[in-house]
């Protein structure tokens, strides 16, 4: 059995596992719990009541939480011509074509995520083994493939979010730092809650969403309503 920590034994001590508690009381119990020398994400996990073996119940979306996540993404561009002025007048950390593919496919991986235009698409699919498995690869679905690089940017630095059901029919996000205020991290995860709900699939019956947890990275999971 895992040995743990005396503060995480002592902040699992607050809370009562029976209690399902409302997201405002669960981000009160956090802020109550022992703290630690840098500043924790705060994670929302949620399981769902779908089959991702169906094409259908696939669950991916997008949010932009209001708050931010608390820190600065660093956003590269892949783009071509007049793109690439856009790219870097919007905030774009890092912006070329085939010479930042070949970057990329040399081993760099010094950004948080990715956006490409269209016709960078088919130079870029080289890089999907490099890109796909850390969740990097810039796709449609999640407006990190567009022409309007720019705005892409701009939702990015400004707290943009992507998820997604993985295997087991769960979604984890990060909703923040344990350094926000209560009201900022409550207004973040009512909106991923929003974003989530919106995503359920016509064919599922009965509760969407099973089961949820709130915790910080050295944390408990506090069970939430959302």
């Amino acid at each position: 059995m895992k040995k743990r920590s005396k503060k995480y034994r002592q902040a699992i001590q607050l809370i009562d596992k029976k209690k399902i508690y409302s997201i405002e009381e669960a981000v009160s119990l956090l802020k109550k719990m022992p703290t630690y020398n840098f500043d924790q994400s705060v994670d929302v996990v949620a399981y769902l009541n779908v089959d991702t073996k169906k094409s259908e119940q696939q669950i991916r979306g997008t949010t932009v939480l209001p708050h931010g996540l608390g820190k600065t993404k660093r956003v590269a561009v892949f783009c071509l011509g007049e793109s690439e002025l856009q790219a870097k007048e919007a905030g774009a950390d890092f912006v070329g074509g085939k010479d930042l593919i070949d970057k990329v496919a040399a081993g760099w991986l010094e950004f948080d995520c990715a956006v490409a235009t269209p016709e960078m698409m088919r130079e870029l699919s080289r890089l999907g083994k490099i890109l796909g498995p850390r969740g990097l690869m810039p796709s449609p679905k999640t407006g990190t493939v567009t022409k309007d690089v720019a705005t892409a940017i701009k939702e990015l630095k400004a707290g943009k979010i992507e998820f997604k059901a993985d295997k087991q029919n769960g979604v984890a996000v990060s909703v923040g730092k344990i350094s926000f205020p209560p009201e900022k991290l409550v207004e973040n995860i009512k909106v991923f809650a929003s974003a989530l709900k919106s995503c359920r699939p016509a064919s599922v019956k009965g509760e969407f969403i099973k089961a949820a947890a709130l915790s910080t990275t050295m944390s408990p999971g506090i069970k939430i309503a959302l």
